[in-house]
């Protein structure tokens, strides 16, 4: 009998970013590749019942889109009729303790997948004892889980900074297939009303504070003409400034691949991203990508694939992103697509996630492998 998998996290809405893109490729992937059945619970506006691959549990709103479940008894007694063999949590807030629970009581393995970077984001807004605090907190719930999952680098180190030490490295990945280069740069420039000469920098993700969109506008002001950045995430298109357009939220993978593809560099001024799916998404279309030096962002960067910037600041980044476009752009963008054909793929990656979820549940193998080809039997 398959063994069931269930996702369930706070981070899931119709406008969210990195972690709803990863559970739906998941989930995709695992229906083709996995000796696994996945359902992915997560809240919504109604409840949709018990069966099906993506379950909704009626939570009212609380801000950005994000929705926060409150009747937690029954949310735990939903978990139990989904009878899952393990279940893994996106957030570190409340589902994050519910699943903890019902892990528990149900004696199920559990996996706690680090999407937010809780302790630098609390010390940035409230400071060091704040952050301290945070740290405390992610020890006492991250406690409860039989393993902790960390995009990246900086995460897991700083996890085990925090003294959580049941920690283990999961990258990220991409559908190299959707997002491709397409070779129609021009269309979007036209439909902006931009001359065919103009630099087009990019940079897609919720308009949230720890995006640093205001640094990202300081940066291309700085540069001048010809320099225009495009903003994917906003409700409506705007234009705040003349050298900056907010286009809105891409509803589907293909329609944001071809945001991407239309423009010549993706920079990112985040901070405190746990992985930046986003820059890879942009590399597997051909873009190099500028950002921040020391961050998780740029473990994925290096002087081959775009540049990074050791300031901090706007005019930093606008160093960086005047440095790519002095070097062979277009051979930076096919070394950044490479990259992520070579070692960023949902399917390298996933198969690496079945690999720890069949230790945990002590199976051989849960890796379906692809069906034979078709022989063709020739007449003689």
């Amino acid at each position: 009998m398959r063994p069931h998998i269930v996702d369930a996290t706070l981070f899931y809405t119709p406008t969210s970013g990195g972690v709803r893109r990863y559970l739906l490729a998941k989930h995709e992937w695992l229906r083709t590749h996995g000796r696994v059945r996945h359902t992915l619970f997560v809240p919504g506006p109604r409840d949709t019942g018990t069966t099906g691959e993506i379950i909704e549990f009626a939570s009212p709103p609380l801000l950005a889109g994000y929705r926060c479940p409150v009747r937690l008894k029954t949310l735990r007694r939903s978990l139990a009729t989904l009878a899952p063999d393990l279940i893994e949590a996106g957030d570190p807030y409340l589902m994050a303790w519910q699943v903890a629970r019902f892990s528990a009581d149900s004696i199920v393995p559990s996996v706690a997948f680090c999407h937010s970077d809780v302790i630098s984001l609390t010390e940035q807004r409230l400071g060091r004892r704040a952050g301290r605090l945070a740290a405390a907190y992610l020890r006492r719930l991250y406690s409860r889980f039989d393993l902790v999952l960390a995009p990246s680098r900086l995460v897991f180190k700083r996890l085990r900074a925090a003294e959580i030490h049941h920690v283990a490295l999961q990258p990220l990945g991409v559908d190299a297939q959707v997002f491709a280069p397409t070779g129609e740069p021009e269309r979007l420039r036209r439909r902006l009303g931009l001359p065919p000469e103009t630099r087009l920098l990019v940079f897609a993700g919720r308009l949230a504070p720890e995006k640093n969109i205001p640094e990202l506008i300081r940066t291309v002001e700085h540069l001048g003409d010809p320099y225009h950045l495009v903003i994917i995430g906003g409700r409506d298109s705007a234009q705040p400034t003349r050298q900056v357009t907010i286009l809105p939220y891409a509803a589907d993978a293909a329609s944001l691949a071809t945001l991407l593809s239309a423009c010549d560099v993706l920079v990112h001024a985040g901070l405190q991203e746990t992985f930046g799916l986003v820059a890879l998404e942009a590399m597997a279309c051909g873009l190099p990508v500028v950002a921040y030096e020391q961050t998780a962002v740029s473990e994925l960067i290096d002087k081959t694939v775009g540049a990074l910037a050791s300031r901090h600041d706007p005019n930093g980044l606008a160093m960086a992103v005047a440095q790519v476009f002095q070097q062979d752009r277009e051979a930076l963008g096919q070394a950044a697509r490479a990259r992520v054909l070579a070692h960023y793929t949902w399917h390298e990656v996933f198969t690496q996630q079945l690999k720890t979820y069949a230790y945990l549940l002590q199976r051989g193998s849960l890796f379906q492998p692809a069906p034979p080809e078709p022989t063709t039997t020739v007449a003689r």
